[in-house]
C-alpha cells in the first residue's frame, strides 16, 4: 500500500462527534484481552462489585426516609409511638449501606487496575513495534519529540477511556433505571417526565458543549506537541546552539510555542467553567420543579415528610451519577482527541513488507548483484538509472562518486529500507524483495560514517551487535577494532558511560566501537558507508587498518568520498548522476585519466597540503608552534 492510500483511508479512531461508538467498538481488544482470561475475570468481578455499590446507592434513601417518618411526631408510627428502636435501625443501615458503598466501589478500582494498566502496556508496546516497522522516509520526516509526546498522551488516554467504558456507562444506565422504576411507583408519571426532560437537557447540552471543546483540546495537543519537539531538538544539538550562541533564539522558538499552548489551556479552563455552569443550572432549574411539586404534596397531605426527603435524596444521588456522566463523556471525547494521533500512527502502513510468501535469506557465497536498478525517492527525480554491478564473495566491491551520485542510497537498497523502483537486487539469486527483513539485515553488517550510540556503556555497545555475547567475545572485538586498549585505560572500562548520542567519546573511538559491534556481529556481508569520511586523515589510516580486519575474507561493499581507503578494492565503481560511469581497479581507473582519475588528483593535493600544514605548526617533538608569522 503506498503513503497515500494509506492517507486516504478513515481513520480507526477519532476524537470526532459521531465516531465515539464505533472508536470503543475497535478498542474492545484493549478492554478485552482474549489471551489474559485472568484480567477478563477481573472486569467481570469489577462490574459486580459496581452493581453491588449502586443497589446500596439505591436503598441509601430508603433508610433516611425511615429515620425522618419514624422521628416525625405527627405520624402514628413515629419515635413517640415505636420508641427508639425503629430510627435507631434506620440509621444503622443508612450508615452500613454508605460503608457498603464505598467499600465495592473502591474494590471495584482494585480489581480493575490491572486491566487499564495492561491495556496501556500493550498499546505502548504495540505502538513502539509499529514504529520500528514504519519506513525509513517516515522517520526521516517526523521529529521525535513530537513522537514521544504523542505516545505519552495515547497511553493515557486509552486507560481513562478503557477504565470509563467498561466501569461506568453502563451500571449508571442501569442506575437511572431502578430510580426511573422508585419515581413512577412512588411518586406518579408527572415527577418522572420532570426528571427525564431535565437528564435529556442536561446531556445533550453537555454534548454540544464538549463536542465544542474538542476543537480547542486538538489545538492544546498540537501546540503542546510543537513545544516538546521544539524542546527535544534544541537540547539534542546543544553544542551546536552552543556554536551560534543561539541560546536566547532557541527560548523564544520554544516560548512561542507554549504560548500556543497557553492560549488554547486557557480556553479549555474557560470552556469548562462554561459548562459546569451550564449544568448546573439545568439539573437545579428540574430540582426546583420537583422539589416544589413535593412541598404542594406534602401540604396536600398526599406524600409525608420522609417522602419529600427521600426524593431529594435520590434527586442528588442522581446528580452525582448524571454529573460524573457528563464528566466521562467529556473525558471520553478528550480521550479519544488524545489517542487520535497516536492511532493515525498505527493506520499507517509500512512503506516496505515482507511478502506472505517471504523466506529466510539462505546465504551459500554470499554474491551481491544489482541488475539494471533504478530508484527515485521523488518520481520528479530520479536518484538511480539502470544501475548494475556484482560484488563476487569474499570480495570487495567499491562504489565513489560525486555528492549525489546515488552512493548512499545503494546502501539503503541493500538494507531494504526502501524497494527498488525498477530492476532487482539478489543475494545468491535470491530477489531481496522475497526474503524476510530479518534474515537480511541479520546478514549485513554496516559500519555508518555518523556512528550514534546508545546512551548506555561502551559495553552495551558493542554487545548490541550479538546481544547475549559473552564477557570475552565482547573484549575480543574490541581488540580487533583496536580499542580495547583505550577502553582499558578508563576508570569504568567496559561500564564507562558513553552520554547521549556517544557524545563523551572522540570521533575516532565512536567509529572503533562500531567496528567492534559490528565485528562481534560477525556478518557474512558488510557495508563501509563513508566509514572514515567524517574523521582527520591520522585517525582515518588508524581505522582503516581495522576495517580491513573486518572486511578481510567477507562480501564488502565501500561506499567512500576518501578515494585512498578503497584502493585497494578489488574492482571499483564510480557512479555519476546515478549511473555506473566508470569501473575497474584503482590502478585502471588512473590509467583511464577521466572522472576517478580526476578527483583521485583533487584529493591528493589536498591531501599533500594537509600534511604540509600539519608538518610546518609542528616542531620536531610533535607540539604545535606558538606565535608562528601570518602565512604570507
Amino acid at each position: 500500500m503506498t503513503i497515500e492510500q494509506s492517507k486516504s483511508k478513515k481513520p480507526s479512531v477519532s476524537g470526532d462527534e459521531g465516531s465515539l461508538l464505533s472508536t470503543v467498538k475497535n478498542l474492545w481488544t484493549y478492554m478485552w484481552p482474549e489471551d489474559r482470561p485472568d484480567l477478563r475475570w477481573r472486569v467481570v468481578l469489577a462490574i459486580a462489585a459496581l452493581l453491588v455499590s449502586k443497589v446500596a446507592t439505591t436503598l441509601i434513601p430508603f433508610a433516611y426516609k425511615g429515620i425522618i417518618d419514624s422521628l416525625d411526631g405527627s405520624r402514628a408510627g413515629s419515635a413517640v409511638v415505636m420508641g427508639l428502636a425503629v430510627p435507631i435501625v434506620m440509621v444503622i443501615a443508612y450508615g452500613l449501606g454508605n460503608v457498603i458503598d464505598a467499600g465495592f466501589q473502591q474494590l471495584r478500582d482494585v480489581l480493575f487496575a490491572s486491566v487499564g494498566q495492561n491495556a496501556v502496556r500493550k498499546l505502548a508496546l504495540r505502538t513502539f513495534h509499529h514504529l520500528h516497522r514504519l519506513s525509513l522516509r517516515f522517520h526521516l520526516a517526523k521529529r521525535t519529540g513530537g513522537l514521544s509526546r504523542v505516545i505519552e498522551r495515547g497511553t493515557k488516554g486509552i486507560e481513562t477511556i478503557v477504565r470509563f467504558t467498561m466501569l461506568n456507562i453502563a451500571p449508571t444506565i442501569v442506575e437511572f433505571a431502578i430510580t426511573a422504576v422508585i419515581f413512577v411507583t412512588m411518586f406518579g408519571i408527572s415527577y418522572l417526565g420532570v426528571l427525564v426532560v431535565t437528564i435529556w437537557l442536561y446531556l445533550y447540552f453537555t454534548i454540544k458543549a464538549s463536542n465544542w471543546r474538542i476543537g480547542i483540546r486538538r489545538d492544546m495537543n498540537e501546540s503542546d506537541t510543537d513545544a516538546n519537539s521544539k524542546a527535544i531538538d534544541s537540547l539534542l544539538n546543544f553544542e551546536t546552539v552552543k556554536y551560534f550562541a543561539n541560546e536566547k533564539m532557541e527560548a523564544e522558538r520554544f516560548d512561542k510555542s507554549m504560548a500556543g499552548y497557553e492560549r488554547s489551556a486557557i480556553r479549555i479552563w474557560t470552556s469548562l467553567g462554561f459548562l459546569n455552569f451550564g449544568q448546573a443550572v439545568i439539573f437545579y432549574s428540574g430540582m426546583i420543579v420537583i422539589s416544589v411539586m413535593a412541598v404542594n404534596g406534602v401540604l396536600n397531605g398526599t406524600l409525608t415528610l420522609g417522602d419529600f426527603v427521600l426524593l431529594n435524596t435520590f434527586l442528588m444521588q442522581i446528580y452525582r451519577p448524571l454529573n460524573f456522566i457528563g464528566f466521562v463523556y467529556r473525558e471520553l471525547r478528550q480521550g479519544l482527541t488524545d489517542i487520535e494521533e497516536m492511532f493515525k500512527l498505527l493506520d499507517q502502513d509500512p512503506e516496505v513488507i515482507d511478502k506472505p510468501t517471504a523466506k529466510p535469506l539462505a546465504i551459500t557465497g554470499p554474491v551481491i548483484r544489482f541488475d539494471n536498478v533504478t530508484f527515485h525517492y521523488d518520481p520528479d527525480r530520479p536518484i538511480l538509472k539502470g544501475v548494475s554491478f556484482e560484488v563476487p564473495a569474499g570480495k570487495t566491491v567499491a562504489i565513489v562518486g560525486p555528492t549525489g551520485a546515488g552512493k548512499s542510497t545503494i546502501s539503503r537498497l541493500l538494507y531494504r529500507f526502501y524497494d527498488v523502483t525498477g530492476g532487482a537486487i539478489t543475494i545468491d539469486g535470491q530477489d531481496l524483495r522475497d526474503i524476510t527483513q530479518a534474515s537480511l539485515r541479520s546478514a549485513i553488517g554496516m559500519v555508518p560514517q555518523d556512528t550514534v550510540l546508545f546512551n548506555d556503556t561502551i559495553g552495551y555497545n558493542i554487545e548490541y551487535g550479538r546481544p547475549g555475547a559473552s564477557t570475552e567475545e565482547v573484549r575480543e572485538a574490541a581488540r580487533m577494532a583496536q580499542v580495547g586498549a583505550f577502553i582499558e585505560t578508563l576508570p569504568k572500562a567496559y561500564d564507562t558511560p558513553v552520554g547521549e548520542r556517544g557524545l563523551k567519546l572522540s570521533g575516532g573511538e565512536k567509529q572503533r566501537v562500531a567496528i567492534a559491534r559490528t565485528i562481534l556481529k560477525a556478518p557474512a556481508i558488510l557495508i563501509l558507508d563513508e566509514a572514515t569520511s567524517a574523521l582527520d586523515t591520522k585517525t582515518e589510516r588508524d581505522i582503516q587498518s581495522a576495517l580491513d580486519l573486518v572486511s578481510a575474507n567477507r562480501t564488502t561493499v565501500v561506499i567512500a568520498h576518501r578515494l585512498s581507503t578503497v584502493i585497494n578494492a578489488d574492482e571499483i565503481l564510480v557512479l555519476r548522476e546515478g549511473q555506473v560511469a566508470e569501473r575497474g581497479t584503482h590502478a585502471q581507473l588512473l590509467a583511464q585519466d577521466g572522472l576517478y582519475a580526476q578527483m583521485w588528483n583533487r584529493q591528493r593535493e589536498a591531501t599533500e597540503a594537509e600534511e604540509q600544514l600539519r608538518r610546518t605548526t609542528e616542531d620536531p617533538d610533535g607540539f604545535v608552534k606558538r606565535g608562528m608569522p601570518a602565512a604570507e
